[in-house]
């Protein structure tokens, strides 16, 4: 399944989602352009679980292996494909939730989600020595906060199965139950695996989608936020994305 766009309208500029998304895509690029020596910068600043549980036995201490890392480690990506799918759920359901929290609130939920997501990962990760990098976690809270908002949106979706190819109108419950479903059936297998292998974080992308619901609740509404009508699609085309 592969979103296209939502049925939701921006009530504003989504000034912080566009932010994150530059801020994302340049860092993506010097990555790119640092060639081989990117090892190196990931090392430094992604999150590496073992680093993180027992930062005293590796050089940096407890600020370059704890603290600088979970906040690094949100906006790098470690492949096109890594950063244009994250950023392409960002751009689709960001936005509104932008517009429910307000600018600011939903910066800090964005760092707040990705940062719960990395401390998932470490939970039951501990003994990796693989360091963990991309916006996952955080979009993932994104996309928890979207389904207790706007559970009833349609979401325009290019489905693929096999041979078949459709374009289908999904609600955002079910394409997100059926998104999360797929997180946790191979986070599952994952458990088996040894603790040194890479691949896809699953378990940070659960906890974060959790992290953002339990945000979303707890967070006050931004007081001008209004929940968008059908009239207010028609009324506000400029911010609905294609």
């Amino acid at each position: 399944m592969i979103p296209l766009r939502d049925s939701n309208p921006s009530g504003t500029v989504p000034f912080v989602t566009i932010t994150l998304i530059v801020i994302n895509s340049v860092v993506w690029l010097y990555e790119v352009s640092l060639g081989p020596g990117v090892e190196t910068l990931v090392y430094h600043y992604g999150l590496t679980p073992i680093k993180f549980v027992m930062p005293y036995k590796f050089a940096g201490g407890f600020f370059s292996n704890t603290l600088v890392p979970l906040v690094s480690s949100i906006f790098m990506h470690a492949g096109w494909m890594h950063v244009i799918g994250n950023m392409w759920f960002l751009w689709i359901f960001g936005d509104n939730v932008e517009d429910r929290l307000g600018h600011f609130k939903y910066l800090a939920f964005y760092l707040l989600c990705g940062i719960g997501a990395s401390l998932i990962h470490v939970a039951f990760h501990p003994a990796s020595q693989i360091p963990t990098i991309g916006a996952s976690g955080a979009i993932s809270g994104v996309l928890g906060a979207y389904l207790v908002s706007y559970p009833h949106a349609r979401v325009h979706t290019l489905l693929i199965i096999f041979v078949i190819i459709r374009f289908v109108e999904i609600p955002a419950y079910l394409f997100l139950a059926l998104w999360f479903g797929f997180q946790f059936v191979s986070g599952a297998a994952e458990l088996g695996s040894r603790a040194d292998t890479g691949g896809v974080a699953y378990w940070a992308h659960m906890g974060g989608f959790v992290v953002g619901i339990i945000l979303l609740l707890l967070m006050p509404k931004n007081p001008q936020y209004k929940t968008p009508t059908w009239e207010d699609s028609r009324e506000r085309k400029l911010f609905t994305r294609w």
